[in-house]
């Protein structure tokens, strides 16, 4: 597995919105490892499903409101594709698309809802799921408890190991040799540490035989202690399988051990895309046949169909390539959605739909009482229209009124400068510089 070169991901924390929330989850996958540490268990793997579903228990009201905005949505989704039939074929008529949606917000405000009530629970989850992914890629920069074994790993570096053959070839295993690479500092270099294989390990040890005495407080080596806590049903987390599938084939020395290594690692992108698979059909069990049937027609749900297959296939494909740690992380995430989607689907299974309009009705009227607005009138397309109507019919008297003006103080300019003569004639130009000459001293004199 020396031979094999795999992509660089630096190690740096990851700015912006995503910063803060990074941290607190690596704050708490810190304190995950600690709790395990406590009963002599330190495994990266272990740490990484408690993590896993430590957030999906966090994340449970954001899902059970998302749901609930899906489960409304698949009663209204009836009356809208109706609307949506009623004014096809009219797209380009812009007076068409706001009487459609008129009618789409008057069925909205009929369920006590909005357009975008079922999106604010997902934009909210977005910034967390990205900076999992970020944890979950870069657990030595956020968890401090093991960044600290490859910290101690790195205080029995001598000066000037960066520019050693030993550890140059090392850099360079990973693609991480060159002038955009700087091996002194301690991000980097804990970046490739972690990605090192077990071999590559030995290299380190034999090349720098002090990081093979650093010991932890229990007295066990720190490259021991990691690669334990790194392994999980006997596969490095920090592997691709692709790496481990490779090996097992391409090395002419190959074990019982690394046959067991490439079995779990060609499971980790299986069980991903089966249970990405099945947790979303469970998603789409709280739509009524009624509503399937109104979405046959509908090119986005028909989209959204071929999403649901194809995105677990894609999970396969980029488990295969991606470090071990993710695709464990994508099965547990997938194994807590599908037990949490169970749970969610007998609840909303006795929800009545009925009290569900109400208080989502009380809600939105308590909002516009808040800005000075009446309650809303809901299911009143009529009235919405009528008033859109006569809005427009008095923006069309206001431009018609504007047109008759300017047209007349062209006519009264015209009769002025022209006077009798032949309009566009010469005598008229003549006439027009005169009075405008004459309308000029006028204006001085006075």
């Amino acid at each position: 597995m020396d031979g094999l070169v795999v992509g660089a991901v630096v190690l740096t924390k990851t700015g912006g919105i995503l910063g803060p929330i990074a941290d607190i989850l690596g704050w708490i996958m810190d304190l995950l490892f600690r709790f395990t540490s406590s009963f002599g268990i330190e495994n990266v793997g272990l740490c990484i499903i408690l993590f896993t579903l430590v957030t999906k228990v966090l994340m449970i009201p954001l899902t059970i409101k998302q749901q609930k905005s899906s489960k409304l949505m698949s009663v209204m989704q009836p009356e809208l594709t109706a609307i949506q039939k009623k004014y096809k074929g009219r797209e380009g008529d812009q007076k068409a698309a706001m009487m459609m949606n008129a009618e789409m917000k008057a069925v909205y405000e009929k369920y006590g809802t909005s357009m975008t009530g079922g999106c604010l629970p997902l934009l909210i989850q977005l910034p967390i799921i990205f900076a999992l992914y970020r944890v979950i890629y870069n657990i030595p920069a956020y968890v401090q408890s093991i960044r600290g074994y490859y910290e101690a790993v790195i205080s029995k570096l001598p000066s000037g190991y960066e520019t050693s053959e030993a550890f140059t070839a090392l850099a360079q295993a990973h693609n991480m040799a060159g002038d955009k690479f700087d091996l002194t500092n301690v991000n980097t270099v804990i970046d490739l540490l972690y990605k090192l294989t077990g071999q590559q390990w030995d290299s380190l040890v034999a090349a720098f035989s002090a990081v093979g005495d650093a010991v932890t407080d229990t007295g066990i080596r720190v490259v021991d202690a990691i690669e334990n806590m790194q392994t999980f049903f006997g596969l490095n987390i920090s592997y691709t399988p692709w790496q481990v599938i490779s090996n097992f084939f391409f090395n002419k020395e190959a074990t019982g051990t690394t046959l067991i290594m490439a079995v779990s690692a060609l499971c980790i992108p299986l069980f991903a895309g089966l249970s990405q698979w099945y947790s979303t059909k469970l998603m789409m069990a709280n739509q009524s046949k009624q509503t399937q049937q109104a979405q046959d027609d509908n090119p986005a749900a028909s989209m959204m169909k071929s999403m649901n297959v194809t995105m677990p296939l894609m999970s396969v494909f980029f488990c295969f390539t991606f470090a071990s740690g993710i695709g464990l992380y994508w099965v547990a995430q997938s194994v807590f959605t599908i037990i949490q989607q169970v749970g969610i689907n007998s609840y909303l299974n006795k929800v009545d739909i009925d009290d569900l309009v109400q208080k989502n009705v009380e809600k939105a009227n308590k909002k516009r009482a808040k800005k000075g607005l009446p309650p809303a009138k809901v299911g009143n397309v009529d009235e919405m229209l009528k008033k859109m109507e006569e809005k427009e019919a008095k923006e069309e008297t206001a431009r018609m009124a504007k047109i008759a003006r300017t047209k007349a103080q062209v006519e009264e300019s015209n009769k002025y400068y022209n006077d009798n003569a032949k309009p566009g004639s010469l005598a008229a130009k003549a006439n027009m510089v005169a009075k405008y000459n004459e309308k000029h001293e006028k204006g001085n004199k006075k």
